[in-house]
């Protein structure tokens, strides 16, 4: 039996940002495609390093995480993480995304 994949965001404003988004927007449509591989395998993220993981992170008590290119050539990406909390479920958690390169690198300091 696998286990059931669950994905929430890690905060109610980012949850908001990304409802706000049409149905239309590209970048809306490209995290609708990762939620639904993160159901079908929620380890298919590249992993980010625990020595690179944002303090901003450990403080909300995440332990791991990965990434996830959105668009080729656009430098956009997805960070999630995962956690399990039962035999029968994994909670993927949508830690934020980055629409320009540069705030990604900022934020995992490659700057």
């Amino acid at each position: 039996m696998s286990k059931k994949v669950r994905v929430k965001f890690l905060k109610e404003r980012l949850e908001r940002e990304y409802l706000a988004l049409s149905e239309e927007n590209p970048l809306k449509k490209r995290i609708d495609r990762v939620i639904e591989r993160l159901k079908q395998n929620p380890v298919f993220g590249q992993p980010i390093a625990k020595r690179l993981i944002p303090k901003e992170y450990l403080r909300e008590g995440v332990d791991n995480a990965f990434w996830v290119e959105l668009s080729k050539g656009k430098g956009w990406r997805l960070i999630y993480s995962l956690t399990s909390k039962d035999e029968v479920e994994i909670v993927a958690i949508i830690l934020e995304w980055f629409t320009r390169h540069k705030d990604y690198e900022r934020r995992f300091g490659y700057n």
